[in-house]
């Protein structure tokens, strides 16, 4: 295990330090650049060049950002002057990651409840309903069920705060809006695996012994059918986690998607990097815990060399 643990994290830093090295040259590949040329003369603009190291040439800089980065230090802000990269992302990444998680919890409990009772009762009346309400999750893009929640909910029914960002229930209409896709992709994933882990030998075997219904459900064709749908949820979470920028634009949340959209736009570099770095940390992370829950779930997985024999 020790060994797996840092060939790993080996892996997870040489792919840090490609993505790292990638994101910064294409910054370059920008046109303009993050100063207002049109309320600077060319002295002031070179003078803010030359503040942020921009005047040098571009190995330069990029051996000053590897550098800062390996101790941790992301820069500064060319937008919010005085201000670090690690600042702004701290400060965004909270409304993004409560909504983010909510959604993931209640998208993930939904989505298997449709699945598990779907798969159980295959080609009945409630497994077409749940297959069709999956595919039109999984169609209609989430910001439409944003806005439909945002007219019925929040101001024609008047439940619900319809925007901003003042309180908890201000969190609960772009939950919602966000675990639709949770949803819709969690129950299609584990009805169709389910379907397929009950036909096999194994299964058929422990319910020609006479094993109890729900254990064999349980232990052996739920259990079996959660492997691919954790490989899903993986890169999933990492990404309504990190923000949704078009469902925070539509309830006024001020999460890192937006941030991410507003720094392309002012051509921000020090901050689009830092947030595409943050963005593949916890992907990576993920992809990583993925790895440990396969051996979790799957006994025949071994973290130490492959898959075990016999």
């Amino acid at each position: 295990m020790g060994a797996y643990l840092l060939r790993r994290l080996g892996y997870m830093l040489v792919t840090i330090l490609i993505i790292a090295t990638a994101t910064f040259f294409l910054m370059k590949m920008l046109p303009g650049t993050p100063f207002n040329n049109d309320r600077l003369n060319d002295q002031q603009l070179a003078n803010m060049k030359a503040k942020y190291g921009l005047d040098q040439p571009v190995a330069i800089q990029y051996l000053k950002y590897m550098s800062n980065l390996v101790q941790g230090d992301l820069g500064d802000s060319y937008k919010y002057v005085g201000r670090s990269v690690t600042e702004v992302i701290s400060e965004r990444i909270g409304p993004s990651a409560l909504i983010g998680f909510q959604a993931l919890i209640v998208g993930t409990l939904v989505g298997l409840a449709l699945g598990v009772t779907s798969a159980l009762r295959h080609n009945s009346l409630l497994d077409y309903t749940s297959v069709t309400l999956a595919v039109l999750g999984m169609s209609i893009p989430s910001f439409i069920f944003a806005a439909l929640l945002q007219y019925f909910v929040g101001l024609k029914w008047g439940l619900l705060p319809p925007a901003l960002w003042k309180g908890y229930e201000y969190t609960i209409l772009p939950t919602l809006a966000l675990s639709v896709t949770v949803i819709a992709t969690v129950a299609r994933f584990i009805r169709t695996e389910m379907l397929d882990v009950i036909n096999q030998d194994y299964v058929m075997t422990a319910q020609a012994k006479g094993l109890n219904e729900r254990k064999v459900i349980i232990r052996h064709v739920l259990r079996n059918a959660l492997i691919p749908v954790v490989t899903m949820l993986g890169p999933l979470a990492v990404n309504i986690m990190t923000g949704t920028l078009v469902i925070e634009k539509i309830f006024a949340v001020p999460g890192l998607g937006e941030q991410f959209s507003l720094s392309v736009i002012v051509n921000d570099y020090s901050v689009i990097m830092g947030i595409t770095l943050f963005y593949s940390l916890l992907f990576i992370f993920m992809v990583f815990i993925v790895d440990i829950l396969y051996g979790l779930l799957d006994p025949r997985i071994n973290l130490r060399g492959g898959s075990q024999k016999g």
